[in-house]
């Protein structure tokens, strides 16, 4: 086993040029150009297994090392000694060679590396959207389908060949496995004082509106808060406020907006069209904008860092903020840690909006992260065997409990069908015999560590296997109650198209993201909107959208 640490100078590696053709064969010991067909030689195929296929565990024919770009999580580092490792080299014969890059750094060098060409074999923890504009350095998965029937198993079975299809180059490949999700996972809504709300005779929200009308209520009765509500994921590296709630609650304003706002445009039945100077867009901001005017929002929320927003929730200096599955354990902690045994907090259901009950496009979707290749993969010796490792760990349903849930007997038990985790062994608070001081499941273990783990599993089972019961019944209500909105067709961009709109995709991405901010906060009045949208255009809003929607219907 070997650990490298790249030393990469933020910014100093030049952008590659983008209209660099991506390779069709993947390299001297493959055939064939079509999506799908390529062949690996017996050149290519040391280590790999004669009879690989959907229920087979795979084991490597003789010990190999794997190149995997690693993402090393401060919350869990990296430790050799981990299980994970440990039963990946025993039971599997795969040891790594292991190229490691600081969370905090991990987009850009991931970027970087594969731009240069210097990325390992395997690039985990990637979606789609992260490596669009570097696919010249990636391998075109899609001509290796029939060497991932794990992949393709669950591709069928889930009906999920249309946003497959999404996700293709002009070219017609794609670039990254995405995780692979039985149902949709919403996770991110809001989070309030559940006690407080009952004191005040209130029951969860059902419209937006109807939340701001019940903030108010709940200021008249706690006079103590300066804002009721306040907020939190502030994406400073992209200027990106309120990233998770307008992601959250975009769908129902029909528009997409936070980490949702993707590449910038929303398909709107017939046509895609710039999110950010869409009417939906601008109601969604104008809401949010008259929570700060009448006081409900805390003006700091869209500056502020986590640690703040938690510590103003959980010290009662605020009524409701934003909040996932696994937050609001830490929001629990947070408040027993301060001494108040009083305070109950729970998630609502996101709440509908005028577009109706809706989810976007990405929380309602089944794709997760993924993991892409280094374009140089298909000339290692181990090609096929390290495909088959891929498919095994990431697709099948036995590699996917093992590195979520790791080892019956030495993490966790399966008592009256159901897994637990063994005494003395936690994560985010889900194992009632874990005690006072457990071991962590990702931080001493290694598995469910977002690496080997992906993100949140695949089968319903499994995503459900970790969650406590309320935020099952929150999935199950959102899946029930909303509607997913029609992320339209998708937008198989050329290099030359790619290249062309680079520029402008960023720069106005960066304007909608400052104004946004502005509108909300009141720095800039509403009243200026369509000099705003004159803006974009000024950037070249309107030659992108045309290039957009050329993208898209050549794919129809």
């Amino acid at each position: 086993m070997k650990i490298r640490y790249k030393a990469l100078a933020l910014g100093a590696v030049a952008t590659m040029t983008l209209g660099m053709a991506a390779c069709s064969g993947g390299g001297g010991g493959t055939t064939g150009s079509d999506a799908g067909d390529a062949t690996i030689g017996e050149d290519q195929s040391v280590g790999a297994m004669e009879d690989f296929g959907v229920g087979t565990t795979f084991k490597a024919t003789e010990p190999l090392e794997f190149g995997l770009l690693y993402r090393d999580h401060p919350n869990y580092p990296f430790d050799a000694n981990w299980s994970i490792v440990k039963h990946l080299e025993e039971d599997h014969n795969v040891t790594f060679d292991y190229q490691s890059v600081p969370l905090a750094d991990w987009g850009t060098k991931r970027t970087q590396l594969i731009q240069t060409g210097d990325a390992a074999d395997i690039i985990p923890s990637t979606y789609v959207a992260d490596v669009q504009n570097v696919t010249a350095g990636l391998l075109p998965i899609s001509q290796y389908l029939d060497y991932l029937p794990n992949f393709q198993d669950k591709i069928e079975k889930w009906g999920l060949e249309g946003e497959l299809d999404r996700t293709r180059d002009a070219d017609g490949d794609f670039y990254v496995l995405p995780g692979l999700l039985e149902n949709a996972k919403p996770d991110y809504t809001i989070a309030i004082r559940a006690d407080w709300w009952e004191d005040a005779g209130l029951e969860d929200p059902q419209t937006w509106d109807e939340f701001a009308e019940q903030l108010e209520v709940i200021k008249e009765q706690h006079p103590e808060l300066t804002y009721p509500y306040t907020e939190r994921w502030n994406t400073t590296n992209n200027n990106m406020p309120l990233a998770a709630i307008l992601q959250a609650a975009a769908g129902n304003f029909g528009t997409e907006a936070g980490w949702g706002f993707g590449d910038g445009v929303t398909w709107n039945g017939s046509e895609f069209e710039y999110t950010g100077a869409q009417e939906g867009y601008k109601e969604l901001i104008t809401y949010f904008h008259g929570l700060v005017e009448d006081g409900l929002l805390d003006p700091d929320g869209l500056t502020q860092d986590d640690d703040t927003a938690k510590a103003k929730f959980t010290t009662g200096k605020a009524a409701a903020i934003s909040s996932n599955s696994q937050v609001i354990t830490e929001y629990r902690n947070g408040f027993a840690e301060a001494g108040d045994t009083e305070a109950e907090v729970r998630n609502i259901v996101v709440p509908g909006g005028p577009a109706g009950d809706m989810m976007d496009p990405t929380t309602g979707g089944h794709f997760e992260s993924g993991v892409a290749f280094s374009k140089d993969v298909a000339e290692k010796p181990y090609f096929k065997a390290l495909l088959q490792y891929v498919d095994w760990l990431y697709f099948s349903d036995e590699g996917l409990e093992f590195a979520k849930w790791g080892v019956e007997g030495e993490t966790f038990e399966v008592v009256d069908g159901k897994r637990q985790l063994l005494d003395g062994i936690d994560w985010n608070g889900i194992n009632p015999n874990a005690g006072d001081s457990p071991k962590l499941l990702n931080a001493d273990f290694g598995y469910y560590n977002g690496v080997w783990s992906l993100a949140h599993g695949s089968t319903a089972d499994l995503v459900q296997s970790t969650l406590a019961p309320e935020v099952v019944e929150f999935q199950k209500a959102m899946n029930e109650q909303k509607e997913v909105a029609d992320g339209g067709p998708g937008i198989p961009l050329t290099d030359a198209q790619r290249t062309q709109i680079s520029v402008s995709q960023a720069n106005l991405q960066g304007a909608v993201m400052t104004a946004t901010a502005q509108f909300i906060k009141g720095d800039r009045s509403l009243d200026e909107w369509d000099a705003y949208v004159e803006e974009l255009r000024g950037l070249g809003m309107d030659d992108y959208v045309a290039t957009m929607n050329e993208a898209a219907q050549s794919a129809e």
